[in-house]
């Protein structure tokens, strides 16, 4: 029962999530609100986009949605960082920083827990709707760490805009 591709794709999701999280260190609230001029993202929904992102591509995709996942990931709160979504500027339109933070991770950690007892094969099913990028659960599991260093480089250029330096 081979892990090899799964254990690959685990640590490519654990890389750019210490990438992102450099990026967020040191950041003030109204930072992670702040929108430059011109544009309508900002660091608070890059980061619970990637949580979105991540539940979407490794557990919806693996299981579909559960009862606990309400708790894990609350449909509100899905709704307003998923795929299609527009940002909204300003703090009070948004989800604190603290449960976006707590979401972040908790979504990264229950994908961990879900995926410890799977092997490739179990992830080699193909996709009822598939993705431009790939046909399998696993697929996803794989293109995830991709989709979260893009908003790496996201985050990277809304720290710059603000002047800060950057990292690494």
């Amino acid at each position: 029962m081979s892990r090899e591709r799964l254990q690959i794709a685990e640590s490519r999701i654990q890389f750019a999530r210490g990438f992102v999280q450099q990026f967020l260190e040191g950041l003030t609230p109204d930072e992670w609100f702040w929108t430059p001029p011109g544009f309508v993202t900002h660091i608070a929904w890059q980061v619970g986009h990637i949580a979105s992102s991540q539940y979407g591509l490794c557990l919806f995709r693996m299981r579909g949605r559960t009862a606990a996942d309400e708790t894990l990931l609350p449909q509100a709160i899905w709704d307003s960082f998923k795929i299609g979504s527009t940002p909204v500027a300003g703090a009070e339109h948004n989800p604190p920083v603290a449960q976006i933070l707590e979401i972040f991770s908790a979504v990264q950690a229950q994908v961990f827990r879900e995926l410890a007892a799977k092997t490739d094969q179990d992830l080699d099913v193909p996709l009822e709707k598939p993705h431009p990028a790939f046909t399998t659960v696993l697929g996803g599991i794989e293109y995830s760490p991709l989709h979260e260093m893009v908003h790496a480089g996201q985050i990277a250029m809304l720290r710059r805009l603000m002047g800060k330096s950057f990292k690494r």
